[in-house]
């Protein structure tokens, strides 16, 4: 009987995939990785409730489970690249860097020490092994596919995870967590910074990254208000600006169109615009999962996670740099975050880090 170390996380995805898996005839064992350590307002360690939520599951559907603490090499893996990339008024993505530095680095490493011969996870997304390689494919529910966090992985890792959740649907993982009468049956997905959760994340951020506010200009160079620190703002956003209405401007929607953290100077304009569009980026440190390939080819591309995939040209510069030159502008491409290249069939090529927008204007 093979062992697979399941990370249980408290909520009903990874509870189900490690339901499947002992069905399936696995030697099951949950693993749950606190990777964050605060109190809330009221002094309660705010991965209490998920680690109880683990031990109901696992009494529940009957397999042992354990506790590992990796929150130093969260802050030094992920944290610390999650700050220095605001400090540099860049929008990094925290869940992208953990998956690839915690939940498929110590604790793989973890899991191989307890004799396991897998990881597994509750990502919405599919292995397929053919030709001795293994491959990232989307998973069947579209809506919920998970790929674009796991763009990062490399062979070893990816041989070593099973995702049990590649063919179902979220609705039907509710469905079936209900019947087995797990308490994570209508717990709420979690959202906000991987690890950290939901909260207001400029008052969070202000608590590592000091304010430095200044100017608010237009396209012209026109003061129109005044920022709390570039580093709270990304490329596009509307929400938050506290400009208002403003005489001599057509509209009264304001979106931010650039950062220059040189002068400490937020760049807006009232109304959407050309300047917030891209035709192509370049994607630098790419990693590829499966097959390295070069030259031209096209294919599509993600630039956020919830995006819909567009048609790109990519041109490989070196193994690791990579342009893409889209088949229509794109609005606000974010410097920082990840571009995804996928097949038509689905398959994940791999990503990398946007590291230069090329402007439509």
């Amino acid at each position: 009987m093979k062992t697979v170390v399941v990370g249980l996380s408290g909520g009903v995805d990874s509870s189900v995939a490690a339901y499947l898996l002992k069905k399936q005839g696995y030697n099951v064992i949950g693993l749950f990785m606190l990777n964050w350590e605060e109190n809330d307002d009221n002094g309660h360690c705010t991965a209490e409730q998920d680690f109880e939520d683990v031990k109901r599951v696992a009494n529940k559907i009957g397999i042992p489970y354990y506790t590992v603490n990796y929150s130093k090499e969260y802050k030094d893996r992920v944290f610390k690249y999650f700050l220095d990339e605001y400090a540099r008024g860049y929008t990094p993505n925290p869940d992208v860097m953990c998956n690839k530095e915690i939940k498929f680095g110590p604790f793989l490493e973890h899991a191989m020490a307890l004799g396991a011969d897998y990881i597994a996870t509750g990502h919405y997304c599919k292995r397929v092994d053919r030709d001795n390689k293994v491959y990232l494919y989307k998973a069947h529910d579209q809506n919920k596919d998970q790929t674009y966090f796991l763009n990062q992985l490399n062979q070893e890792q990816l041989s070593r995870t099973l995702f049990p959740l590649a063919d179902i649907d979220k609705t039907e993982v509710r469905e079936i967590a209900k019947s087995l009468g797990l308490t994570t049956a209508e717990k709420k997905d979690s959202t906000g910074i991987c690890f950290i959760g939901e909260r207001n994340f400029r008052k969070f951020l202000k608590s590592f990254l000091p304010a430095n506010s200044g100017k608010i200009v237009d396209l012209n160079g026109n003061e129109v208000g005044t920022h709390e620190g570039v580093m709270y703002y990304t490329i596009g956003q509307r929400r938050g600006l506290n400009i208002g209405g403003k005489n001599g401007y057509d509209s009264d929607r304001w979106f931010v169109v650039d950062k220059d953290v040189k002068t400490n100077t937020l760049i807006v304009n009232c109304g959407e615009c050309d300047e917030m569009y891209s035709t192509g980026c370049v994607l630098t440190d790419f990693n590829w999962i499966t097959d390295k390939l070069s030259g031209e080819f096209e294919c599509n591309v993600k630039l956020r996670y919830r995006q819909p995939d567009q048609k790109t040209k990519v041109s490989v510069l070196d193994e690791q740099t990579l342009r893409l030159d889209f088949e229509k502008p794109e609005r606000a491409v974010t410097i920082g975050q990840f571009g995804v290249l996928y097949l038509d069939d689905g398959q994940c090529l791999g990503g990398g880090r946007i590291d230069k927008l090329i402007k439509l204007k």
